[in-house]
């Protein structure tokens, strides 16, 4: 082991830092030569990792003063890796052209380092004599590592004394702290004892919440977001929870929530949440492109805070299929009101209308809708909504012009346990609808629902590899085909169902008085998509896909339905907001392939 201690070698790198402004910088580095004897393959690449040196070099950094004061920076980063992996008798040393970096006095800094060599000798690895966190509350969870007979890896420690503090926490302890330590190495039979004793300090309750840093947010609206339970017992998932509804609210760039340090009396805790709110306003725009459907435009212009509750006005429009192939330009306009913290704090009141003009290759719509919904959180990764609606459709085809209307209950729920939403790599995603509705004329009554199940999977180091899947379902239950809104149709074909076959290209056809037939959109509809992903740089990926997808009317696996399918290659680019993608696909069987198709998004296909 070196020969400095922590509070020397400390004022040691203050005075080279402070007379490093007289020493001359020049000189670049030769050779730089890292060793550790006795340490295996992973312990050193643990060690190598740690290193400050090398990590400089990999930078390309030689100047002479920098090198002489990560030198002596060296020793301590590596005693810090030794003890992480449970090695306490290590011995290190840095040498600068054949003398000990931390032997040279600041004044005597090299103005040229021409060979450093940095030697770890690791020594035994320790395991644990004693291991012992006290008082523990009934239901802590201690890390099983840290154990006698265990590794004695420094992190064991500390993971078993925040468990215990966590665990004190959860129990309504605010303030429990590690009372005492006593932390003793036996080197000669490399065992390391560790006892440590807690402080559960008193059982609170949450105390008066004070808000700092609203401006257009008014302070009770955010005080009815946080939704923290005032006068109940202190729990830090109230406190997480509260953080969660105030960034989900949209209205917040930084949410802090910070616990006093006094206890008001008796048992009251007072927290202080600090907020910096966004620029109230936001605009936004996309664009897909499909070979065969065309371009889509989207965009959209959003107010976080209409009248400073919280308030989200959203008003979004798009353009889509322009350029298709086989059908003409949609446009549709939507708006979208809702209100945060209505009834619970986890409740979200939402009013939308929409007004589209469809122009399908079966059909022509005007179509409007309104629905009045209620949204509730129910935890971090499901969720749920209700609503009720009216409907109005209004279609031509090779029918005639036909008016349909409905009310409609719109129910929805999703579990969303994927690790990102725009490049999942292990996971899975659910998201359940069903929709009952009430007809009237020539409208029947009945429900849609509708199933899309994903899961993803990692493989190798850092999940290079991915395989995902995704199955989707649906259904119209108790109305006939022609007595169901076109709208509420199942097609299949195009990017968000089988990639390689034209956009809504799968449907049914339909006998109409005599051998003349038409076609519609299916009562029921399944799909199917694998994806092997595969990354080859830290931006760079490559996908190979296969969709297949089924459209039926009268029954799943009818005599009336069909099936298609398509497979390819797409090339993925890493961005901060998610891939940029590029799918290039082909008909994989079927009878409504029509060659090449192509497809340019932002995310991954699913």
């Amino acid at each position: 082991m070196f020969g400095v201690g922590a509070r020397g070698l400390g004022r040691v790198l203050v005075l080279s830092a402070a007379f490093g402004l007289i020493t001359p910088g020049a000189g670049a580095l030769e050779t730089l030569v890292f060793r550790a004897p006795g340490a295996d393959k992973a312990l050193e690449d643990i060690l190598r990792g740690a290193s400050v040196l090398l990590g400089q070099e990999k930078a390309g950094n030689s100047a002479a003063q920098d090198l002489f004061a990560d030198a002596r920076a060296e020793y301590g980063a590596l005693l810090n890796a030794l003890y992480a992996a449970g090695h306490y008798s290590g011995v290190i040393h840095v040498y600068i052209d054949g003398r000990e970096a931390a032997s040279i006095a600041p004044l005597d800094a090299p103005s040229r380092i021409d060979r450093i060599e940095v030697v770890v000798e690791p020594g035994p690895a320790f395991t644990f004599s004693r291991a012992s966190v006290h008082p523990l509350p009934r239901d802590a969870e201690i890390p099983q590592g840290f154990a006698p007979g265990k590794p004695a890896e420094s992190g064991q420690v500390l993971s078993a004394v925040t468990a215990g503090i966590d665990a004190w926490r959860g129990e309504g302890h605010a303030k429990a702290r590690a009372a005492a330590q006593d932390v003793v190495a036996d080197h000669r039979a490399a065992t390391l004892s560790a006892d440590v004793t807690l402080d559960p300090g008193p059982r609170l309750r949450f105390g008066p919440l004070t808000i700092e840093g609203n401006k257009r947010m008014r302070t009770e609206r955010v005080r009815a977001i946080t939704g923290l339970p005032e006068g109940e017992v202190y729990d830090p998932a109230e406190l997480e929870a509260a953080k969660s509804r105030l960034r989900r609210s949209g209205v917040f760039s930084s949410v802090t929530l910070t616990e006093a340090e006094r206890i008001l009396s008796p048992d009251l805790l007072p927290i202080t949440a600090t907020v910096i709110e966004e620029k109230p306003r936001r605009y936004t725009f996309g664009a897909e492109l499909a070979s065969f459907d065309g371009v889509s435009l989207t965009g959209g212009w959003l107010h976080r805070n209409l009248f400073g509750g919280g308030e989200r006005l959203q008003i979004s429009g798009a353009i889509t299929n322009i350029g298709a192939a086989t059908s003409g330009i949609d446009y549709t306009l939507g708006l979208t009101l809702s209100r945060p913290a209505t009834f619970t704090p986890d409740t979200t009141l939402t009013f939308e209308t929409t007004l589209a003009k469809l122009d399908q290759e079966d059909f022509a719509a005007d179509l409007f809708g309104v629905t009045l919904g209620l949204s509730h959180v129910f935890s971090d990764s499901l969720s749920g909504s209700a609503g009720f609606g009216y409907e109005y459709a209004r279609v031509t085809d090779e029918t005639g012009v036909n008016l349909y209307r409905n009310l409609s209950l719109p129910l929805a729920l999703t579990w969303d346990r994927r690790n990102s939403k725009t490049d999942a790599t292990k996971g899975f995603y659910v998201d359940a609808k069903l929709k009952p509705f009430l007809g009237f004329g020539i409208t029947d009554s009945g429900a849609r629902l509708a199933l899309d199940l994903r899961g993803y999977r990692g493989f190798g180091d850092e999940e290079r590899f991915v395989l995902a899947a995704r199955v989707q379902a649906g259904a119209i239950l108790g109305a006939s085909l022609l007595g169901t809104p076109r709208d509420y149709l199942f097609y299949s074909g195009g990017g968000g169902t089988v990639r390689g076959q034209p956009y809504q290209s799968l449907g049914v056809n339909v006998l109409r008085n005599g051998p003349d037939s038409f076609r519609t959109g299916g009562t029921q509809f399944l799909a199917a998509s694998i994806e092997g992903r595969a990354k080859i740089t830290e931006k760079i990926g490559v996908v190979g896909f296969f969709d297949v997808g089924r459209v039926d009317a009268l029954g799943f696996f009818g005599d009336v339905g069909d099936w298609h399918a398509g497979a390819g290659l797409g090339l993925r680019y890493a961005t901060g907001v998610g891939p940029i993608r590029l799918d290039l696909a082909m008909p994989a069987g079927g009878k409504t392939g029509d060659g090449l198709q192509i497809y340019v998004g932002l995310g991954q296909a699913f």
